[in-house]
C-alpha cells in the first residue's frame, strides 16, 4: 500500500477540466482526451475544438503541484526566444492552466541518424539563448544541499529499495567520498539558467523548433547540467564520439557568443563528465523510487542505459573509483547498450 497522498480520481479532475473550459470558452464545443502525463502528479489533455485548433490543459492538483513556477520560467524562456506553449487561460485555485499545443511529435520519435546533427544543432541553439539572459535571483539556487539531496536518492532508493543491498560503513564512506569529488567540480562550473531536463522527451519537433516543455523545475547551477541531459540522454543513445562532436560545436559557437564556458575543452569536458555523474544517481534512484513508491514501471527498462553511461564516466576519472566498484558488485553483468533510434 503506498503512503504517498494520492491526487483525485482523474475522472473528478476531468469532469472540473471540463467545467472550467465550458465556463471561460462559451459556446465552443470541444473533445477532451489525454495528451501526456509526466513523472509527477500533473496531467496534461488536449482539447479539441471544432474549427480545428487544439490546445493543451496543464492539469496540476494544488495538493501536490503549483503553477507558478511554469509561469514563471516560461515568462523567462519565452523571453530569451525559446518556443515554449502560450499561457491563454489560468486557474491557480484548482490547478489549470489552458496552454498553446506545440504538438505531438518529440525528439525521440522524431530523431534519426539522418535528421540527429540538425536537430540537436536547434536544441543548442535554444539553449544558447537560454543561456544567454542568464542572471541570479531569478531562478532557485541548484546550490550543494541540493545536488548532494538529489544524490542521496541513489543509496536511499536504488541500493536499498531496488538493489536491496546493504551498504558496509565503508562503502558508505567511500560513496560519500564520491559524492564530494562530483560536487567539486559542479559547484565550481559557470552558472547560467538550467532547464533540468533538456532531453528527447522534453524537446518537441515544432515550427520554430524546437518546442521546449517540462522547464517549471528551472534552476540557476551548473552550465554544463542540461548538455549531459541532452548528450547522455536516458531514453536515447548516440556513440560518443558524435555526442563529443556536438559538444565541441556547442563549446565553439558559447565562446563565440559570449557564454562563460571553459578556455579548454578539456575542462568543459570535465565538467560535462562529473555533471553527468550526479545526474545519473540522482535518475537511478528517481526511476526506483517511481517503481517501488509509485506503482511506475515504465522506467525500469531505461536504468541500463542510465548505468552504462555512469559505468563509462567511472571508469576515466580515479576519483569515481569507488563508485565503479559498488556498481561492479551491485550489477555484475552490464547490459550491452546498443544505438537505439
Amino acid at each position: 500500500m503506498s503512503l504517498v497522498p494520492q491526487p483525485e480520481p482523474l475522472l473528478d479532475r476531468q469532469q472540473l477540466i471540463h467545467a472550467w473550459l465550458e465556463n471561460i470558452l462559451p459556446s465552443q464545443p470541444f473533445a477532451l482526451a489525454p495528451a501526456s502525463a509526466d513523472a509527477s502528479f500533473r496531467r496534461y489533455f488536449r482539447a479539441s475544438f471544432e474549427d480545428g485548433t487544439t490546445r493543451i490543459i496543464m492539469d496540476a492538483p494544488p495538493s501536490h503541484e503549483d503553477c507558478r513556477p511554469f509561469l514563471h520560467v516560461a515568462e523567462l524562456f519565452r523571453a530569451a526566444g525559446a518556443h515554449v506553449p502560450q499561457v491563454f487561460a489560468q486557474d491557480l485555485d484548482q490547478g489549470f492552466l489552458l496552454l498553446s499545443d506545440l504538438g505531438n511529435t518529440t525528439y525521440l520519435s522524431a530523431l534519426t541518424p539522418d535528421n540527429a546533427s540538425t536537430l540537436y544543432a536547434d536544441a543548442l541553439g535554444t539553449l544558447a539563448a537560454i543561456q544567454q539572459t542568464s542572471r541570479p535571483g531569478a531562478l532557485p539556487e541548484y546550490d550543494r544541499a541540493h545536488l548532494l539531496r538529489e544524490m542521496m536518492l541513489f543509496p536511499d532508493w536504488y541500493v536499498a529499495r531496488h538493489k536491496e543491498a546493504t551498504l558496509s560503513n565503508a562503502e558508505m564512506a567511500d560513496l560519500l567520498q564520491v559524492f564530494e569529488h562530483i560536487l567539486s567540480v559542479n559547484l565550481a562550473e559557470p552558472k547560467v539558467f538550467v532547464h533540468r531536463d533538456y532531453h528527447s522527451r522534453n524537446l518537441m519537433l515544432s515550427a520554430p523548433n524546437p518546442g521546449v516543455l517540462d522547464f517549471q523545475d528551472a534552476v540557476y547551477g551548473p552550465l554544463t547540467y542540461d548538455l549531459a541531459s541532452l548528450f547522455k540522454d536516458a531514453y536515447i543513445h548516440w556513440p560518443e564520439e558524435q555526442t563529443l562532436d556536438w559538444l565541441v560545436r556547442y563549446w565553439e559557437a558559447a565562446r563565440h557568443i559570449g557564454l562563460p564556458v571553459r578556455a579548454d575543452f578539456s575542462e568543459l569536458h570535465r565538467d560535462y563528465e562529473f555533471m553527468g555523474a550526479q545526474r545519473h544517481l540522482k535518475v537511478l534512484g528517481i526511476f526506483a523510487r517511481l517503481y517501488h513508491r509509485d506503482g511506475k514501471d515504465g522506467y525500469l527498462k531505461d536504468m541500463p542505459l542510465v548505468l552504462h553511461y555512469l559505468r563509462r564516466t567511472c571508469q576515466r576519472y580515479r576519483e569515481l573509483r569507488p563508485l565503479l566498484k559498488l556498481l561492479d558488485r551491485l550489477d555484475p553483468e552490464e547490459v550491452q547498450i546498443g544505438y537505439t533510434f
